[in-house]
């Protein structure tokens, strides 16, 4: 990808602050980690929601197969988390339009970046997209009795 002039000097105000420089996290909120190393990610405030869209029918020019329809089988139809851009990830996304999100410890690919856009697993397209795949980060959630954290997987 060419790099582009208009993405060189993104304002702070962009950017969500990184989890790993605060050192406590409100106990409403979930802290999602690299599952590789644990490094904290990014928080659950910084989860864009976004309206399901219609599923396989999306992907029709894929030709998916019966057998990967996410159709009434129990599966998640949103395999990803679309995120506002955090601290962590500035260095890659500045002067380039797409590419992957490592972690920034251990470098394990945790998902891709791509200020067009990019679709998620339940057909509806997303834009600008950070996408974080679930497979990838663990839940980590504030007990309410003590400082004792348990994370879910």
């Amino acid at each position: 990808t060419e790099p582009s002039a208009e993405l060189q000097d993104l304002p702070r105000e962009v950017f969500a602050i990184d989890p790993s420089n605060i050192c406590q996290t409100p106990n409403t909120e979930v802290l999602y980690r690299c599952r590789k190393c644990r490094r904290a990610l990014f928080r659950s405030s910084s989860i864009l929601s976004h309206a399901e869209g219609s599923g396989p029918t999306a992907f029709a020019h894929k030709r998916i197969t019966d057998s990967a329809q996410f159709c009434g089988d129990g599966r998640e139809k949103c395999t990803s988390y679309f995120t506002e851009p955090v601290q962590w990830m500035e260095p890659v996304l500045l002067g380039v339009i797409e590419g992957q999100l490592l972690c920034p410890k251990c470098t394990s690919k945790l998902g891709s970046f791509s200020w067009r856009g990019e679709q998620c697993s339940c057909g509806r397209w997303v834009t600008p997209a950070f996408q974080i795949h679930k497979s990838r980060v663990d839940e980590v959630r504030t007990l309410p009795v003590g400082n004792f954290q348990t994370a879910k997987t």
